[in-house]
């Protein structure tokens, strides 16, 4: 484990050193702002959450995010987080959410990988691995889903992601990626599954609308 450690060390070090000699001038493709991002998707209706401080933002480091919170008839709510950095090169990388967890009062309880069939408007169908996990609150609970997206990829793993920025940061001249985020709240202390769907559900429902906000 610790030679792993150590040569992802290695690995990504060597990577910043080649970002930070490549060309200033770094590609930032076209796409969509947030705001036109659809309120109604499937079933589920939006309404923007609250916006971020200026701490926060400050700490996020996003060029531009979306927070809202959807509601489909007979199954309640759940919130969607999506984080855009068009560059990644001067510090401003993607958090994991499990760094802000503890400090809101979150533990985790379990967690896990989840496989879920979309359809991805440049490939026609396609399987997305995605990170699992139940949380913890007081008596509440939630099924937190959330992977890394960039340049066609969805990664489920941090490192992984941080690998292919640093490659694609030589390959194309692009370090832009989003942390695409979904939580579902448990309806009762036994409601993990109805969690689990809603928030598969959702996510089968929105993944085709990503191609246009997190360019491929």
């Amino acid at each position: 484990m610790f030679g792993r450690v150590v040569a992802l060390s290695v690995c990504l070090l060597a990577g910043a050193g080649v970002i930070a000699k490549a060309s200033k001038t770094e590609i930032v493709p076209p796409r969509q702002s947030f705001a036109s991002f659809p309120q109604q998707i499937g079933a589920w209706r939006g309404q923007d959450a609250e916006r971020f401080d200026d701490k926060v933002l400050a700490v996020l480091g996003v060029d531009e995010y979306l927070s809202r919170y959807y509601a489909a008839p007979g199954k309640g709510y759940l919130g969607l987080y999506i984080g855009y950095y068009a560059s990644q090169r001067q510090g401003d990388t993607i958090h994991s959410p499990l760094n802000c967890l503890p400090g809101a009062g979150w533990q985790p309880l379990s967690k896990g990988y989840l496989t879920i069939p979309v359809v991805d408007g440049s490939v026609g169908n396609r399987e997305i691995s995605v990170n699992r996990y139940v949380i913890e609150k007081g008596l509440d609970r939630q099924v937190v889903l959330y992977w890394y997206q960039s340049h066609g990829r969805v990664i489920a793993n941090e490192y992984r992601s941080k690998i292919f920025m640093v490659y694609d940061a030589m390959r194309l001249n692009r370090s832009d990626a989003s942390l695409v985020r979904i939580t579902s709240p448990f309806p009762s202390a036994q409601g993990e599954d109805i969690a689990d769907a809603n928030a598969v559900q959702f996510v089968k429902a929105m993944f085709p609308q990503l191609g246009r906000y997190i360019p491929s």
